[in-house]
């Protein structure tokens, strides 16, 4: 017995029954909630009770990053959209059907993550649009929270079901 082999047999190269996988999807979906639009959720908390110079600051950040979203979209959007696009469907291809599982569970973390792109472009714009500050600022940031928050908690048991099944698969049970 090689090398190699005997370290493939110690370690589990599948996707789905790593523990890393796992950690790297709790990772991404606490980092997506508590930066929202770049902005630390603290931040936020912070302005809400202490106001004053807590509040400009927050105001402050939030029209740096709306403003880096927005050219960033502007600029680059079409391109990072077809880029995106094919970068999917080579891993929807890759993945559910020629069966490839780091493909399925890259598409898994991948998927919503690009939702949450989008949603923070919509948001950045209606923020700018609205010239939001102070108290309809905090909502609408606390708004694109809780629906990054559904959406990860969706992702990840939508993830965890696929995983089940994809493991249940390999068993010698199933």
């Amino acid at each position: 017995m090689d090398l190699s082999q005997t370290v493939f047999e110690l370690i589990d190269m599948r996707s789905f029954s790593n523990l890393w996988y796992w950690i790297a999807l709790a990772v991404a979906w606490s980092s997506a909630s508590h930066w929202v639009l770049g902005v630390p959720w603290d931040t936020v908390l912070r302005a809400r009770r202490v106001g004053g110079q807590a509040e400009d600051d927050l105001t402050d950040l939030v029209r740096i990053n709306i403003n880096r979203i927005l050219y960033i979209a502007d600029v680059s959007g079409t391109w990072l959209i077809l880029l995106g696009f094919f970068v999917h469907t080579l891993l929807i291809g890759l993945g559910f059907f020629y069966g490839v599982e780091f493909a399925q569970a890259v598409f898994l973390l991948m998927g919503p993550m690009s939702l949450v792109g989008a949603m923070s472009v919509v948001t950045a714009r209606k923020i700018r649009a609205e010239s939001c500050v102070g108290e309809p600022l905090r909502r609408r940031l606390g708004r694109h929270r809780f629906w990054v928050q559904l959406l990860g908690m969706f992702s990840i048991f939508v993830s965890s079901l696929w995983g089940m099944y994809q493991n249940f698969l390999v068993s010698p049970l199933g």
